[in-house]
This record gives C-alpha cells, sequence and structure tokens, in this order.
C-alpha cells in the first residue's frame, strides 16, 4: 500500500488509558484511527505517524505482533 487515500482514513480522539498512544482498525472504507485525546499535540502527530506506518506496512495482514511493532518503531514517516 504505497499510495494510502487520505479521505480512505477516519480519525478521532477519544479517551484512552495510560500508555495506549493510537489504536487501529481496518474498515470497510478504509481505516479507523483512534487516537488518546489526552496526548500532548506533538505526541498525537507521532502516534498518528505510527497508525500510518502500519497501515503502508500491511500489517493487519500479518501474524506476528513483536515483529510488526519492532518493524514499525524502527520506520519513520
Amino acid at each position: 500500500m504505497d499510495d494510502i487515500e487520505i479521505d480512505s482514513i477516519y480519525t478521532y480522539q477519544i479517551a484512552m488509558p495510560d500508555g495506549v498512544n493510537e489504536v487501529v482498525t481496518p474498515c470497510f472504507c478504509g481505516y479507523t484511527v483512534y487516537i488518546n485525546q489526552n496526548l500532548s499535540y506533538e505526541q498525537k502527530q507521532k502516534a498518528f505517524n505510527h497508525a500510518i506506518l502500519h497501515i503502508k506496512n500491511n500489517d493487519f495482514e500479518k501474524d506476528n505482533v513483536q515483529s510488526i511493532e519492532s518493524q514499525a518503531h524502527a520506520g519513520s514517516l
């Protein structure tokens, strides 16, 4: 997924537990990204970029969570 359709990513800021910065879920028309509303502006940007990496890497088709996170934290936008 080299080209992400920005209009297929729906982003919401919601209350989340400490330590959870973002959650990404595939949906019927793209992806939904939930960002922790308690983060600073810079942390929210970093969390969103992290979510985009998961989308670009097609991580929803993979099984090994440790490998997925290692690759996502090694990458950057």
